[in-house]
């Protein structure tokens, strides 16, 4: 395999910094089998860099992200920073990473694992074979528009202002991205907008399905964003790739996650068109259970497969972490989050070592 890597570790806030160990680990274990090597660059992030710095992303890591060849990041935020200016929350710290990276294209995958089927909030026979992966638009729509703020009115009292904004550009290149993952899965596409009320979902559709002809081979279906909320309730195995933009795809993605038994399985990737990828779990820094070795670390663990798989084209790799995570499962071992009863519950550093034994064994 041969290779040696740099990789931005942004730990972050409340469990981040116990989730991201165990990564960091079981990345390190796969480069030991598959003949490769990393060198792991740490700078602070959201929360833990307002305290260092007094800015949620601060000038020096970014630039150690731009100089990786892939960003591990665990969480952030916390109720501590909740009464800063907007611009000074940590939140504000993944929106400055995808600015900076170019990171348009948010991979967000919710496949439902066997062994953690009775652990789904919804009935078995519903979520048996749920295997969807949600292509998110990330640096466009709500998030990004402008104009936007809080402004004073003549009359007094004040109004919030967002933009919801994409061009044809920003839509063809996500809808690319979407297309081909499609076609290297099941062929099936479902694009989610509101083209019944929304001008730019009107856009959104219209250049969509001129992007259709491109792709003979994958099956392309539109659903209003209510319907596909319902639907991923209803029958969530008529999905297999859905592509929408950011708001939409933040929602739908979060409720795709509970289809799995809990947002704690749940990876993520974010991609632009050259540079490193950004990869994260999908949940947040759990700031009730930071410091007690609660967390669960695995969706950090399916981050770091997706930046073998689609970073350094380690796929072998990527896929002896992922079977390390289903061993692990299927030797009964859970977090208290993803536990059915009569099930061994470890911590978050005994599940890490579950994972190494399994991977290495």
């Amino acid at each position: 395999m041969g290779g040696r890597y740099k990789i931005a570790v942004l730990p972050g806030d409340g469990i981040g910094t116990e989730i991201v160990q165990v990564g960091v680990a079981m990345l390190e274990a796969a480069a030991r089998r598959f003949d490769f090597a990393f060198d792991f660059e740490e700078a602070p992030i959201g929360g833990a860099a307002i305290g260092a710095t007094g800015e949620p992303l601060p000038a020096a890591t970014l630039e150690l992200c731009k100089a990786s060849d892939a960003v591990f990041l665990g969480a952030v935020g916390g109720p501590q920073w909740d009464t800063l200016p907007s611009d000074k929350r940590p939140e504000k710290a993944l929106l400055g990473l995808r600015a900076g990276l170019g990171l348009f294209a948010n991979l967000r995958p919710a496949r439902i694992l066997p062994q953690l089927i009775g652990a789904s909030a919804l009935k078995p026979e519903v979520v048996e074979g749920v295997d969807i992966l949600v292509v998110r638009e990330l640096t466009g729509g709500l998030y990004f528009g402008i104009p936007k703020g809080i402004f004073p009115e003549k009359k007094g009292g004040r109004r919030g202002v967002n933009t919801m904004s994409y061009s044809t550009f920003e839509i063809e290149r996500i809808g690319r991205v979407a297309f081909e993952a499609a076609r290297g899965r099941r062929g099936k596409l479902c694009s989610v907008d509101k083209a019944n009320v929304l001008e730019v979902s009107q856009l959104w559709r219209e250049v969509i399905v001129g992007l259709a002809p491109e792709y003979p081979d994958v099956e392309l279906t539109h659903m209003y964003v209510d319907n596909c909320a319902m639907q991923l309730v209803r029958q969530p195995r008529q999905f297999d790739t859905i592509v929408t933009e950011n708001m939409f795809g933040d929602i739908l993605s979060d409720e795709a996650a509970m289809l799995t038994g809990s947002i704690g399985m749940l990876p993520s990737a974010s991609l632009g068109s050259g540079g490193p990828g950004l990869y994260e779990p999908v949940h947040g820094s759990a700031p009730d259970i930071a410091g007690q070795d609660k967390a669960n670390p695995l969706a950090q663990v399916l981050s770091g497969a997706m930046l073998l798989r689609h970073s350094l084209r380690q796929s072998e790799a990527a896929q002896a972490v992922e079977k390390a995570v289903q061993t692990v499962l299927e030797q009964g071992c859970r977090t208290g989050d993803i536990a059915a009863p009569g099930a061994h519950i470890v911590g978050c550093r005994a599940m890490g070592e579950r994972l190494l034994a399994a991977f290495e064994g």
